[in-house]
């Protein structure tokens, strides 16, 4: 079997989605994206594709290797996430063309079931309560709001005082076995999570993300040493070069991407490597169904894999949300917060291609909002 072709499409409402063609008739699909830099990230598709074509997709390891460190140039967002779609799709074909799910490739699953998140916003606090016990109510059992939104360096104590209100009018709405995540978003200094941090603790916060931003990922154990709040961060860690410090430094829970730190193949590592630490496995993903199904092959064969992020219903998705480039939504039905382990071939989806292809034609230009202080300064996104 050898690779003959790879298509990459533009679809609403953030996406990238890629299909890899065989000379057998087996098609794979992956989701490699920036988000705010799809564009460039399929660019990178499209370059790294001149050495996938004729290529046995089966060796999977092999190409990860030499897309990943071949270059000379290596990481980063663009190249990491295009590997990552890569590898996705490459999956995709290696358990289509065996018949089996993925997750029975890297092992067999662990667990029958994996509990889920939804997401409530945060970021222009607004009936939180409320949200949250309508989630609730639609039989979730955890959500995750952001903490605030454009921050100065050091804010005012209303600011945290106000999320801490915000934690605790959830809690009291949902009660104590209703999971609470909140994510700063990196929009947090060390001083001001310091500050913010023990005043969320009475309130037992599932986990806080993303204290702060990825460059400050040193002083994490700080953070980590002054709370006993969870810590989770790993969103903008893009392999398990970044993630060696952080897991070793106190946090609870890695959260590597499927779409941006090198897909199915280095998260699987980055869990096991995760797992020597004592840190659980919550990888992020606000992104697309592929991403989700790669990321579930992950979790089902991973004993430290806790909650699983998905993106339906969450505020970025206008236009199009998670089921409608699926043949077969059933495969994402939620009951009782968890998703229950999926059986179909590969990543266990089947992507509506002609859907697919009618979005593409419209495709997007989704960028990052630009947040701003009072003082007009660049704040935090």
């Amino acid at each position: 079997m050898k690779i003959t072709r790879l298509t990459t499409y533009l679809v609403a409402p953030r996406w990238c989605f890629l299909r890899i063609d065989t000379d057998e008739g087996i098609t794979g699909w992956g989701e490699p994206i920036v988000e705010g830099r799809a564009h460039t990230v399929a660019t990178a598709v499209d370059e790294m594709a001149d050495y996938l074509v004729g290529q046995d997709p089966l060796r999977i390891e092999e190409h990860w290797q030499v897309l990943s460190k071949g270059g000379f140039y290596r990481g980063g967002p663009v190249l990491s996430s295009a590997v990552a779609g890569i590898d996705q799709a490459l999956w995709d074909i290696a358990g289509k063309a065996f018949d089996v799910p993925v997750y029975q490739l890297l092992g067999g699953h662990v667990r029958d079931r994996m509990r889920i998140y939804g997401w409530i916003g945060g970021d222009r606090p607004d009936a939180v309560a409320e949200a949250a016990k309508k989630m609730q109510d639609q039989g979730l059992t955890a959500i995750k709001m952001n903490g605030g939104g454009e921050m100065r360096r050091v804010d005012t104590a209303g600011q945290s005082i106000a999320l801490a209100e915000r934690v605790a009018a959830i809690r009291e709405a949902c009660g104590p076995d209703f999971d609470i995540a909140i994510d700063f978003h990196g929009r947090f200094t060390v001083a001001m999570a310091r500050r913010t941090l023990p005043l969320l603790e009475p309130y037992l916060p599932f986990f806080v993300e993303e204290p702060l931003v990825p460059e400050m990922s040193d002083h994490i154990g700080e953070i980590c040493a002054s709370t006993s709040i969870p810590i989770a961060t790993g969103e903008r860690l893009f392999s398990r070069w970044d993630f060696k410090n952080v897991v070793g430094a106190g946090i609870a829970i890695a959260q590597p991407d499927l779409s941006h730190a090198g897909g199915i193949s280095e998260v699987r590592r980055i869990a096991s490597m995760a797992e020597t630490y004592d840190v659980a496995l919550a990888p992020h993903c606000p992104l697309g169904p592929i991403a989700l199904a790669a990321s579930l092959q992950v979790d089902f064969a991973s004993p430290n894999a806790l909650i699983q992020e998905q993106s339906l219903g969450i505020h970025y998705n206008q236009g199009s949300d998670l089921l409608d480039y699926l043949v077969d939504t059933s495969v994402f039905g939620f009951a009782d917060g968890y998703v229950a382990r999926p059986t179909g071939p590969g990543l266990g989806i089947e992507v509506d291609e002609k859907e697919v292809a009618r979005a593409a034609e419209v495709g997007h230009r989704w960028r990052t909002p630009t947040f701003r202080r009072d003082d007009g300064s660049l704040a935090e996104w």
